[in-house]
């Protein structure tokens, strides 16, 4: 099934982020991880991918198994900054193949000192351009409430994005943020730049202090004090953090649907037992 299709429905729902194994040598503990969170039965389920090898190796397989496996509709991510229209080609050939009918179109990391003048793909406009020429897929693409990165300010973001849904988007995911106002001031602004479709939030539960660092360098997403009172007293010990994050995580789950949205993506981590306590959280409001 396309996901725009799967958004279309009124009632409440959850997906789960997975990702692929970076080695051969833990192949069988991620996968076995990925089949413990199919089972739960999500909406769906993407799969991330890593540019020019690794990952992006057993993205398709992994989303295809998701697929035959357990009936769960796959999402499967695809970036271009360190892809050539061959590589890209082929890419989609295989998904093709396997079944899947959804991508989620990303520009991915620009690696260190790599010019960006002779790429067959800057942007992830121009990829979801092609995906869009090759045809068959309901392509989604990646949106930053707090701004991304890379852009001078909120408007240029936005505005950029814009050139993603022209090129076919169909859907948006947010990247991860840890207070819901921000969200919502975020979505007031694309309605008044006139974006209707649909934006899926992204909820990153944190179970370890030690992921804090990493998350607000590599994402840019402010930490409420909220949050970092939480941090502060229970990062040193993982079971008390671990159940603090599910709780906080659930909670903003819970703000996000009582507000009118209606399906939320979830970065597990590729943590079943974080999946399954957050399913068991909402047991009677998503069923």
């Amino acid at each position: 099934m396309k996901i725009i299709d799967l958004l279309k429905k009124d009632t409440l729902s959850i997906s789960f982020e997975v990702f692929p194994p970076k080695t051969d040598t833990v192949f069988e503990s991620v996968k076995k991880a990925v089949d413990e969170i199919a089972e739960l039965k999500p909406s769906f389920m993407s799969v991330t991918y890593g540019a020019g090898g690794g990952t992006s190796n057993y993205t398709v397989s992994i989303a295809e198994d998701i697929q035959k496996n357990y009936s769960v509709t796959a999402l499967a991510h695809l970036s271009c900054i360190s892809s050539t229209k061959g590589l890209v080609h082929s890419q989609l050939e295989k998904l093709k193949d396997s079944g899947i009918e959804n991508i989620l179109a990303l520009r991915g990391d620009i690696p260190e000192g790599m010019s960006t003048e002779k790429l067959d793909y800057r942007y992830a406009s121009d990829l979801a351009a092609e995906i869009s020429d090759f045809g068959g897929f309901c392509i989604g693409g990646a949106c930053y409430p707090e701004g991304h990165p890379d852009s001078a300010n909120q408007n240029d973001d936005i505005e950029n994005m814009k050139k993603k849904i022209d090129a076919g988007c169909e859907f948006l995911t947010t990247q991860m943020f840890f207070d819901n106002n921000i969200l919502y001031s975020y979505l007031y602004k694309l309605r008044v730049h006139g974006i209707e479709l649909p934006i899926i939030p992204g909820i990153m539960p944190v179970t370890s202090a030690k992921q804090i660092p990493r998350i607000t360098k590599l994402s840019g997403c402010c930490l409420p004090p909220r949050f970092k009172s939480i941090a502060d007293r229970f990062g040193d010990d993982n079971n008390a953090m671990t159940q603090a994050g599910i709780a906080y995580a659930t909670d903003q789950i819970i703000d996000l649907f009582a507000n009118g949205i209606n399906h939320v993506h979830v970065y597990t981590m590729n943590k079943p037992e974080v999946a399954k306590k957050i399913l068991e959280n909402l047991s009677y409001i998503v069923k």
